[in-house]
């Protein structure tokens, strides 16, 4: 296994020791899940350099890298569910198209073919992990006011608003790139 293909693996490792500082009490553990999330947002940039840089593309690495990043995106956007900051039917669409996108891989790799992201799914997980960030950091800042200031109710009206706003807009990306790369590779969905 190469370097690359490593760092892609350490991202799915992260994505569960973000989950368990999310889940923890404190600033402390909420300021940690937040660098764990930009550790393993960048490692999906770096594993990506490497790759291309040294020439070690692998056909694992095609298609782990992918399932790295919905690991990582679906675990943060599972938890703002339970956190009840992201409503579930918006997470729910999201789930529906990174399973369909894995599942048509997967039957693509089977008939001997790897089909790689597109740019409009890098443009979905750009978005996802935007609005990731700017969960993140509503959580750390509203929790280091909780414990060090004080909190307004009014800001939390204005960032559940923005988070909305930004999960609506990323649903649409989201929608908008699974539905072109059916359309890319629809000569392997009518094979089926």
């Amino acid at each position: 296994m190469n370097i690359a293909n490593k760092i892609t693996m350490l991202r799915i490792l992260l994505a569960f020791i973000f989950m368990f500082f999310l889940f923890c009490h404190g600033v402390l553990a909420k300021a940690i899940a937040l660098v764990i999330f930009i550790v393993a947002a960048l490692s999906d940039f770096i594993d990506g350099l490497i790759a291309h840089r040294r020439n070690i593309i692998t056909d694992f690495g095609r298609l782990m890298d992918p399932i790295a990043d919905k690991i990582l995106v679906l675990a943060a956007f599972i938890a703002f569910v339970q956190m009840q900051l992201v409503d579930a039917w918006m997470v729910v669409i999201i789930i529906f198209r990174e399973i369909m996108i894995t599942s048509l891989r997967l039957f693509a790799l089977n008939k001997g073919k790897v089909l790689s992201a597109t740019r409009s799914g890098k443009h979905k997980t750009f978005s996802q992990m935007l609005v990731i960030f700017f969960i993140l950091g509503f959580i750390v800042l509203k929790e280091t006011m909780l414990t060090y200031f004080t909190w307004n109710p009014s800001w939390e009206k204005f960032f559940r608003q923005g988070i909305y706003l930004l999960m609506l807009l990323t649903v649409g990306i989201t929608l908008y790139s699974g539905l072109s790369y059916l359309w890319e590779n629809r000569k392997i969905i009518t094979r089926l």
